[in-house]
């Protein structure tokens, strides 16, 4: 058993020297394009030569800002951290909580599954200026207002695969699988649009949530729609 566990451990460490993966090696992704053509993306952890050959110690990732200076600034990002509220592991027992890697698998599936949606739960504006490529736009606020929005919504819940029947009743059947998204870890319009949702009785077997949102997904170097 201990053998076992020495092999595996330097199976774990060759591949984080190596850097070997699939979030790597990337997933192609369709998306449409601006010009309304589709177009292959490759996603991927996008680690610049540069960065490939910094030393991982305390002085160069917790030094002053947490990036030494001498790091070069494709290496480093900043990002604000002062806003919103931390948010649990855990929505509910029965959803899955998503992390960078199990997005990754979840888009590479959800290429040949036209019943799985990587949802950016974002208002728009967001959506436009930056998100994860393959991601379709439902904004929290079609949801959780949704007698506001109730063509929003109901165009929603079509491409969700919900039918709203003549008795004004949800038909859950053809139902998607989907994985939820917004800003981070402290950004709270993914959970109100997985509340909503759960209010009208969406199936919670068929809900993901990625907790980190864009944040944790730019501060892995992975790509995005927006360079």
């Amino acid at each position: 058993m201990f053998h076992k566990i020495i092999i595996i451990y330097f199976i774990f460490i060759t591949a984080i020297i190596a850097r070997t993966g699939f979030e790597y090696e990337g997933i192609p992704i369709k998306v449409l394009n601006d010009k309304g053509k589709i177009e292959n993306i490759i996603v991927k952890r996008d680690i610049p030569e540069v960065c490939r050959k910094l030393p991982i110690n305390n002085n160069m990732v917790w030094t002053g800002n947490y990036a030494n200076p001498k790091v070069p600034d494709a290496c480093k990002s900043t990002y604000v951290h002062t806003t919103g509220k931390l948010l649990p592991m855990q929505l509910d027992e029965e959803i899955e909580t998503y992390g960078e890697l199990e997005i990754l698998a979840f888009m590479k599936e959800m290429q040949k599954d036209p019943d799985m949606l990587l949802i950016d739960g974002r208002k728009q504006e967001w959506f436009d200026y930056r998100t994860i490529p393959g991601a379709v736009n439902m904004p929290f606020h079609h949801f959780k207002e949704r007698e506001a929005f109730e063509f929003e919504f109901e165009h929603d819940l079509l491409h969700l695969g919900v039918i709203i029947d003549d008795n004004d009743e949800y038909d859950f059947k053809k139902a998607k699988t989907i994985a939820v998204f917004c800003n981070g870890p402290w950004c709270s319009q993914s959970v109100a649009m997985i509340s909503a949702l759960l209010e009208i009785g969406y199936p919670v077997e068929k809900i993901k949530w990625y907790r980190g949102g864009m944040q944790d997904w730019l501060a892995a170097g992975m790509t995005s729609t927006r360079k």
